[in-house]
């Protein structure tokens, strides 16, 4: 079988990570924590490298809190190729666009050995719909990461052809990077945690969009009500306003009755370009998110 591996079979080989943003940096840096190699592709090198930066950062803090595991090595590539040489994984973060993410594919597919495992970490698109970019659709699923470290749980859905060692095999291995997958068992735009979290985003913006509320007012009554460490703009801001707006209006074709002021409030942000913590202002300006 040939995506059958154990955490032994892949201990000696690479992870390549595609698009070095704001997940694709903390999923480099969860697969790291084994001591292993991760190459992490961007056009940019300046990014690539940010990317690096962020990892040697962070991940002995990771380490330390976690009580195991070893530092690994991240490597800034620009290159496809180099970035899939020997790789057992392969797994895709760019943009949020369907154009760009079929693109990226295709161009894996040309570069990547044939028993390379194949994932995006889409929010919103299910693989299926990247699956002609790719020439063995038997190895292509969706793996979509949350907010590591702190957040660790993960979404593995089919593309309706995966071969079904490719999904035992990430539910095998992920674990040992304490990352913790689940599987969706049929195509759901937002997979499991998404959904409810869509829910609570939407209605959220909603509050503030109509005047009842501000931000802060709405994050802190969550953490209160909740016990969660941050609150729903908090979130938003990390994950950066663009991309909840991306996905917002992906959401919205697939379910055209859904309000439209939450985007609306979110648009206004991003054209202003306040995209939250990564351009130092978004519902909060950076550092005053209490």
């Amino acid at each position: 079988m040939p995506f059958s591996y154990t955490f032994d079979d892949i201990a000696d080989r690479p992870v390549a990570v595609f698009g070095a943003g704001t997940l694709g940096r903390r999923i480099a840096m969860m697969l790291a924590s084994r001591g292993g190699l991760v190459r992490i592709y961007s056009r940019s090198a300046e990014t690539a490298a940010e990317a690096v930066r962020y990892v040697e950062e962070t991940l002995p803090g990771v380490l330390k809190a976690r009580g195991s595991g070893a530092a690994g090595t991240v490597v800034p590539v620009t290159d496809v190729a180099e970035a899939l040489d020997d790789a057992w994984l392969a797994i895709e973060t760019v943009p949020e666009r369907l154009d760009v993410k079929k693109a990226m594919w295709s161009a894996i597919d040309a570069a990547a050995a044939p028993d390379t495992i194949f994932a995006t970490n889409s929010s919103s698109y299910p693989s299926r719909l990247m699956a002609d970019a790719v020439s063995d659709r038997t190895r292509l699923c969706n793996l979509h990461f949350y907010m590591p470290p702190a957040a660790n749980g993960a979404d593995l859905m089919s593309d309706g052809e995966t071969d079904p060692e490719v999904l035992a095999t990430l539910q095998r291995i992920l674990p040992e990077f304490d990352v913790h997958p689940f599987i969706a068992h049929r195509e759901s735009t937002g997979f499991i945690f998404n959904r409810v979290w869509a829910a609570i985003k939407r209605e959220s913006l909603a509050v503030v969009e109509e005047g009842v509320a501000e931000p802060a007012s709405v994050d802190a009554l969550f953490r209160l009500n909740m016990g969660a460490p941050i609150g729903p703009f908090q979130l938003m801001d990390a994950v950066g306003l663009d991309v909840v707006l991306d996905i917002e209006e992906h959401y919205a074709q697939q379910h055209p009755n859904l309000p439209t002021g939450p985007r609306e409030l979110l648009r206004r942000y991003v054209d202003e370009g306040k995209l939250g913590v990564k351009t130092g202002e978004g519902f909060y300006r950076h550092g005053e998110t209490s």
